[in-house]
C-alpha cells in the first residue's frame, strides 16, 4: 500500500469516526439503534484505572466499559452465551453476548460489580495457569519486560531489541512473542525465569491490573453469580494448533478439569487462545467435552456451518463508545 492510499484511509477513517461522534451528540443515531436487527458475539479482554496502553491495546478504561454496559442496556439485548447458542433472540432488538478472554484479576475486581450493577450476562474464558503455579500469563510477562526491560538483550540464539512499540525484536526482524508464540510452555516459563532476573515489576503493585491472574477464590466467587458463565481458555495460553496435538489436548482436558473443580459446575465453553485452531483441534476440543467453540474470526469457509462454531467482534479500543456501537451493529470498523 503507497503512502498516499494510507493517507486517505487514515482520513476516511478519521471523518467517519468524526460523523459517528457528531451523530450521537445531536441524537440522530438512535433510529439506528432502534431498527437494528441481528445478533454477535462481542470480545473483551481487560479495564483498568488508568494508562490503558500501559503495556498492550489489550484494555479499556473501567469508565469506558460502564459506558459500553449503559449503551447495552438501552439499545440491546444482552443475552447469555448459553441462550445465544439457543438462538433465543429478541426480534424486536439488536442481539449482543459478551464475553471475556484471558482470565486476568481485574475482570473480578471491575467487571464482575459492573455486571451485577446492570443486570448483565456475561462469560469469562479463564486459564489454568495458576493451577501450574504462576501468576502470569506468558505473552504478558513479555509485554511488560518490553516496557521495563533493557533496551537490549541476548537470550540462547536470540539477540534482541526494542522497536519503537516496546516490543522485543529479533535480527531477523520477528516479534520475539511470534517466536514463542508455537513453542511448548517449558520454553516459555524457561523465558520467563530469564526475564524475571531483569525486570521485578511484581514489586510495583500498581501494575497488578495488568498482568495479575485470577486465584481460584475469585472464579468461584465468579462463577457464583447467576449473571457469569465460566469457559476454557487453555491450560497454559498455548497456541493450541501450534503445538502439538497430544499437548493441545491435555492442555483442554486438563483446563476444564480444573475449573469445574474449582466452580463445581460444568464448562462446557472453550475461547481459543489467539483464536487459533484447525481441524484437530476443532475435533479434539468435541471430544473433551466441549459444545461451545469460540474463535475471533473464522479461519475457514466451512466453519460457520458448524453449529458448535461462534465467531466474535473484539472491541477497539481507540474509539468512542458511540462509535463502538455502530461497529458492533455493522460488523466492522472503519
Amino acid at each position: 500500500m503507497s503512502l498516499l492510499q494510507k493517507i486517505w484511509q487514515r482520513s476516511r477513517r478519521e471523518a467517519t469516526y468524526f460523523s459517528g461522534n457528531a451523530r450521537h451528540a445531536l441524537g440522530m443515531d438512535t433510529t439506528f439503534y432502534s431498527n437494528a436487527r441481528g445478533s454477535r458475539i462481542i470480545l473483551y479482554h481487560n479495564v483498568c484505572k488508568t494508562n490503558p496502553h500501559k503495556f498492550n491495546t489489550l484494555f479499556i478504561p473501567v469508565e469506558r466499559f460502564e459506558e459500553h454496559l449503559q449503551f447495552y442496556k438501552k439499545h440491546f439485548n444482552v443475552i447469555s452465551l448459553t441462550d445465544y447458542y439457543a438462538g433465543k433472540f429478541s426480534n424486536d432488538k439488536y442481539n449482543i453476548c459478551l464475553t471475556f478472554d484471558d482470565g486476568l484479576a481485574n475482570n473480578y475486581h471491575y467487571m464482575l460489580p459492573l455486571l451485577n450493577k446492570y443486570q448483565i450476562p456475561a462469560t469469562f474464558f479463564i486459564t489454568a495457569i495458576r493451577d501450574a503455579g504462576f501468576d502470569i500469563l506468558w505473552n504478558d510477562f513479555l509485554s511488560i519486560a518490553g516496557k521495563y526491560g533493557p533496551v537490549k538483550l541476548i537470550y540462547k540464539n536470540y539477540a534482541c531489541h526494542k522497536n519503537r512499540n516496546f516490543k522485543y525484536v529479533t535480527q531477523t526482524g520477528k516479534l520475539l512473542a511470534d517466536e514463542f508464540r508455537k513453542t511448548g510452555f517449558d520454553e516459555k516459563a524457561e523465558l520467563m525465569n530469564y526475564l524475571e532476573t531483569m525486570v521485578d515489576f511484581k514489586a510495583n503493585r500498581q501494575d497488578d491490573d495488568y498482568w495479575l491472574q485470577t486465584t481460584s477464590d475469585q472464579i468461584r466467587a465468579l462463577s457464583a453469580s447467576p449473571l457469569v458463565t465460566i469457559g476454557a481458555h487453555g491450560y497454559y495460553h498455548n497456541d493450541l494448533a501450534g503445538i502439538s496435538l497430544a499437548d493441545a489436548c491435555e492442555e483442554m482436558r486438563n483446563c476444564k478439569t480444573y475449573l469445574e473443580n474449582i466452580t463445581g459446575k460444568a464448562v462446557t465453553g472453550i475461547a481459543f487462545p489467539y483464536g487459533s485452531y484447525n481441524a484437530d483441534v476443532l475435533s479434539a476440543a468435541k471430544a473433551a467435552g466441549y459444545s461451545q467453540l469460540l474463535a475471533t474470526d473464522y479461519l475457514n469457509p466451512q466453519d460457520g456451518t458448524d453449529l458448535s462454531m461462534r465467531e466474535r467482534f473484539t472491541v477497539n479500543p481507540f474509539i468512542s463508545t458511540a462509535n463502538q456501537m455502530n461497529a458492533i451493529i455493522r460488523g466492522h470498523y472503519a
